[in-house]
C-alpha cells in the first residue's frame, strides 16, 4: 500500500502542430501536481517539449516516459538530461527505455538483441558522466569507450560541465519480469504503461522484491473523467489497440505479451489480428471493456474515487494522469488524491 500517493500528468509526444500543452502543464504546477512526463515513438523527441515547459515552470518535476536508448549514444543522453537538470534547477527524472526491435533496427538502425545487458551497460555510462570522477570509459561489448578502431586516435573524456547533481534519478519503462527486476536493482523507479493496479503483486512482485526503500513506481493511467462512461471506454480502447495491434512485430510484441499476462492472451491476439489486417475500428472495439478499465481511471467523479483505492492499495507511489487537458478536471482528480 502507498501512504502517500503523489499525482503528476503524462503528456505523451508531441504529435502536431499546434500541440502545446504550456496551460495544462502551468495548471498542474500551480495545483500542486509532483510531475509532467513527456514521451517519444518514432516522430517528436521526448527533450524539446520537456524543456519548453520546463521554461515556463518552477517547481514541478521533468520527466520523460520514456528516452528511448537506441535513439542516442549513453553520454549523448546523459548530455540532455544534465542541461535540463542544471537549466531547471535540479527537476529532472529521466525514464528510459529500450522500446522494441521494430523501431530500434527500422527506425534507429542499430541492433536490438540483449536489451538487459544494453541497460546496464547505458546507465553505467551515463552514471560516470554525471559523476565526473574519472574520464569515462566502458568495456562493454555494446558501447564500447573509447571506440576500438576508427582512427585510433580516441580518448577518455571527462565532461567539461560540472553537472548540477551528480545523481539523476532514473526510472525504467519496462513490461517483462526480467527487466522490471533490472529496474528495481540498477533504478530509481519503474514507469509501467498498462498495469492493473490489483494484480501488481501477483504478477510482478518477485520482480519488484528487491527494490530499495523510495523506489518510486510511477504509472501512466488514461483519466477521463464524464458521465458517459461507455464513451469513456471507447476512447480508453484506442491506444491499447495501437499498442496491442501496432507497436511491435506480429511475433514479438512485448505489449501484447504484457495483455496476455494480465488475462487477455486470446483476447489480445484477436485485436492484433484485425489491426495488422487494417480494420482498425474492429480492433479498438475488439478491446474487452474490462480490461481498458481496469488500468483506467474513467467514469463519473464519484466512480473514479471508489476506483483510486485499487491504486492506493498497490505498490504504485505515483498516477501520471493521460488525457486530461483542463484546469477543472485537473483539480478535480487533485482534491481526490491530495485532498
Amino acid at each position: 500500500m502507498t501512504a502517500d500517493l503523489k499525482l503528476g500528468i503524462n503528456v505523451g509526444y508531441w504529435q502536431r502542430d499546434p500541440d502545446d500543452q504550456t496551460e495544462t502543464v502551468v495548471a498542474a504546477e500551480r495545483l500542486g501536481y509532483h510531475a509532467v512526463f513527456t514521451a517519444e515513438a518514432y516522430g517528436s523527441d521526448a527533450f524539446t517539449p520537456l524543456a519548453w515547459y520546463a521554461a515556463r515552470t518552477s517547481r514541478i518535476k521533468l520527466g520523460t516516459a520514456v528516452a528511448q536508448l537506441s535513439a542516442r549514444t549513453p553520454v549523448a543522453t546523459a548530455m540532455h538530461a544534465l542541461t535540463l537538470d542544471a537549466l531547471s534547477g535540479g527537476r529532472m527524472i529521466l525514464g528510459v527505455g529500450a522500446s522494441g526491435p521494430q523501431v530500434v533496427e527500422g527506425w534507429y538502425g542499430v541492433p536490438f538483441p540483449k536489451p538487459l545487458a544494453r541497460t546496464r551497460e547505458y546507465l553505467d555510462i551515463m552514471r560516470q558522466v554525471w559523476r565526473r570522477e574519472a574520464p569515462v570509459t566502458s568495456a562493454g561489448p555494446h558501447y564500447p569507450l573509447p571506440y576500438p578502431g576508427g582512427t585510433g586516435l580516441g580518448k577518455p573524456l571527462k565532461s567539461i560541465v560540472h553537472p548540477a547533481r551528480p545523481e539523476i534519478p532514473v526510472y525504467l519503462g519496462a513490461e517483462g519480469p526480467k527487466n522490471i527486476a533490472l529496474a528495481a536493482e540498477t533504478t530509481q523507479g519503474w514507469l509501467p504503461l498498462f498495469v492493473d493496479p490489483t494484480q501488481i503483486d501477483a504478477l510482478f512482485g518477485a520482480s519488484l522484491a528487491g527494490r530499495p526503500a523510495g523506489f518510486e513506481i510511477a504509472a501512466t493511467v488514461t483519466t477521463i473523467v464524464t458521465d458517459d462512461l461507455a464513451s469513456a471506454l471507447e476512447f480508453a480502447k484506442i491506444p491499447l489497440a495501437f499498442y496491442i495491434g501496432g507497436m511491435g512485430a506480429k511475433d514479438r510484441n512485448f505489449h501484447l505479451d504484457l495483455i496476455g499476462r494480465l488475462g487477455y492472451a486470446e483476447q489480445a491476439a484477436h485485436v492484433q489480428e484485425l489491426f495488422l489486417a487494417g480494420r482498425r475500428e474492429e480492433a479498438v472495439r475488439a478491446v474487452p471493456d474490462e480490461l481498458a478499465d481496469s488500468i483506467s481511471l474513467l467514469g463519473p467523479i464519484g466512480r473514479i474515487k471508489e476506483r483510486l483505492e485499487l491504486w492506493r492499495n498497490s505498490p504504485v507511489t505515483t498516477l501520471l494522469l493521460a488525457g486530461v487537458r483542463d484546469e477543472p478536471t485537473l483539480r478535480a482528480v487533485r482534491d481526490l488524491v491530495l485532498g
